[in-house]
Order: C-alpha cells, then structure tokens, then sequence
C-alpha cells in the first residue's frame, strides 16, 4: 500500500512540474500512467489468489497484513501462548488446573513452598493431583526454583512491580499483588479453564474434589462457616477456591477486579465481603457456594475431624516464620495419622495454631513500638 500511495504522488508532482505541456500531452500521459497501474493492480491480484488457492490459512493470517491488525496483537500472542501451553499440558479433563503464586520469599529452601508440595506427596490421594498443579512464578528466583523442581511454571511479569521479598500484610505491595491475581484468574477462566486457585500456604491432606457442589459456579472457602453453604454472610477467605469457565465467572471476575476501584485501599477478600450482597450477582445468575470448614479447615477454624479433612490453611496468621513454624508441626500431626499401625483408639488433634495464634497481637505490638 505505501508503495502504491509514493507513486500517484510523484505521479501529482510530475503534473504540477509539467503544467506548461499541452492538455492534450497531460491527458495521454495520464492514460497511460492509469493503464500501468491497472496491469501492476491485476498482475498483484492475481497473486495473491494463487497464493490464497496455496494456502487459505497463512494468506489470511495476521502475519500477512500486518498493518491491518494492529500494533499489540503479536505481543497479546507471545504473551497468552506460553500460558496456554503450561495450562494444556497441567489439565485435567475438562480443562481443570489447581494454581498457586509464588515469590521469591516462600520459595527459599525449607520455606513455604516445600511444605505445600511436601503435603501433596504424604496426603491421601494427592500425589497424583501434583501433575495438574500450575505454579505462578512473579519474580526470577521464584521461576528458576519452580523449574528445578516442578514441571509446569509460568512467570506473571508484572511491569513496575516487585513481588519478590515478603509482602507486608495490607502494605501496597500486597495489595497489589493480590489485585494482580484477581486479575490474572479472570484471564485463566477467558481462556476457558476452570481451576482450584490455593495458596501456598493451604496443606493439601486430602482429594477435595468429592467435597465440591456439582451445581456451583463459584466455591470458595472460609475463615469462619456458619453452617450454611449458600449463606452469603460467612465469612469468605480468597486463598482457595474453585471456579467453573464460564459466562457468568467471567462476568463476575471483571466485576470483582474493577471493584477495587470502588473500594480503594481494601484487598482482593474485603471487597468480595462487599460486593457479594449485590444485585450484579443474581442477575447474571452466578452460582455462589462456601465451603464448609469440616473439610477445608484453618488456623482461624480448624478442621476437627481427620477422617474428613481435606485441606488446612494458615489462616489468620502473619509473618512467614510463624506460618512456617506452625505448618511443619501440623504436617507432624498428619504424618502421626497416615503412619501405617495407629492405635486403634487414638484421638487425633492438632498441635497447632501455636506461634499463629499470637501473630497479629505481636505484629500490632511491634508497630505501636516502631511508631513511638
């Protein structure tokens, strides 16, 4: 096309600079220039029908006619494709990954990430769950870590933003981080696939998958349960749930992240607590259900009974010392239940929360000090 816009106008050029011929020189010469132009257009058109007949598929390829798709569209390509590689190769059928996120910070040695994939291998039935778990790396050390011990990866870049050292609970790093996932789960479920988002702090001890409501489109664990799953008023906690691909999770998605613009300064949980009563959700039909704590338990409600436990987060807790602490004891519990003579009358409990339980007493404290 450029090619084509150059010569009419040196075309122009060449008639204004020639105004003193004769009209009748001017018309015969701008014949002629026209009949040029329609052999060069029917010698063009007629390959590129030769090249459709060849290949239909490149000939309509973005590749093709570059200027017509505009500038992002192979940088959207690089960066979805990887994705769509990692998340194919994880899947289950029906197109169901389990994911978590990690930086830098949970991925040192003997850190959280150890314990997390540790619980997979001695819980009942989880190991084979580990082949579908899709790591979310969102800095360097976290990927190369990921990928000298796990098969499927994906580093998030993130531009402007470091997600690499501890992120303070409620400091901008956090909140930015959590919004960021927000966002990044909205595009996992556009790309149609369902998943189990887990934290990494959450043990996996046992299957869930038989403990999830075939009729929901979006499940989601809890600080605190009160007895009914479709009860909006319990008390949500984001770091575990599974969501179904679908219209109405997409929809909703958008709107939870774009709430953040409502509720500024709030994370990812507080605002679910918020837009969870509002109309948009009943009138786009999203089928909301909260996960009973008997089976996914916490530090803030634990779970009872290890006949029925699937999973334990370190829930109300901050620092990472203390969530490590209190995570490898509570692995110390399971691994006392799943050894292979148990008394046939031991009653089973957890040792813990212990350092958990005091961590945000101790963090107020240390804040009240910093600011004096």
């Amino acid at each position: 096309m450029t090619n084509k816009t150059i010569s009419v106008g040196q075309v122009v050029a060449h008639n204004q600079d020639s105004s003193s011929n004769s009209s009748s020189n001017n018309g015969s010469s701008f014949q002629r220039i026209l009949r040029r132009i329609a052999l060069f257009a029917a010698v063009a058109l007629g390959c590129l029908v030769l090249l459709s007949s060849i290949n239909p598929n490149k000939f309509l390829s973005s590749s093709f006619f570059p200027s017509l798709i505009g500038p992002n569209t192979s940088q959207v390509t690089n960066d979805i494709d990887p994705l769509n590689g990692v998340l194919r190769n994880a899947s289950m059928k029906g197109k169901t990954v389990i994911l978590t996120t990690l930086n830098d910070a949970w991925a040192e040695p003997n850190s959280i990430f150890d314990l997390f994939i540790e619980s997979f291998q001695i819980g009942n039935n989880t190991k084979g769950l580990l082949k579908h778990l899709v790591v979310i790396c969102l800095d360097d050390k976290a990927y190369s870590r990921c990928l000298a011990s796990h098969p499927h990866c994906y580093y998030l870049r993130t531009n402007g933003a470091n997600f690499t050292k501890e992120a303070s609970f409620m400091s901008s790093d956090y909140l930015e981080m959590m919004w960021r996932r927000i966002e990044f789960l909205g595009t996992i479920l556009e790309m149609g696939y369902s998943f189990i988002f887990t934290d990494s702090d959450i043990m996996w001890l046992r299957d869930p998958f038989q403990r999830f409501f075939q009729d929901a489109d979006f499940q989601i664990a809890c600080d605190i349960f009160k007895g009914n799953s479709y009860d909006r008023h319990n008390d949500p906690n984001g770091g575990f749930t599974y969501v179904k691909s679908n219209d109405r999770t997409i929809k909703f998605y958008k709107f939870w992240y774009f709430s953040r613009r409502v509720y500024p300064g709030l994370h990812d949980q507080d605002v679910l607590n918020r837009i969870k009563f509002d109309p948009f959700i009943d009138r786009i039909g999203l089928q909301m259900r909260f996960l009973d704590t008997v089976y996914f338990g916490g530090f803030c409600q634990p779970s009872r009974d290890f006949n029925l436990v699937c999973t334990m987060h370190a829930n109300c807790c901050v620092g990472l010392d203390n969530k490590l602490n209190d995570l490898a004891i509570l692995l110390e519990d399971w691994r006392r239940y799943m050894s292979p003579q148990p008394s046939m009358n031991a009653q089973y409990s957890w040792s813990v929360p212990q350092n958990c339980s005091t961590s945000f007493q101790r963090m107020r404290e240390q804040n009240s000090g910093s600011k004096s």
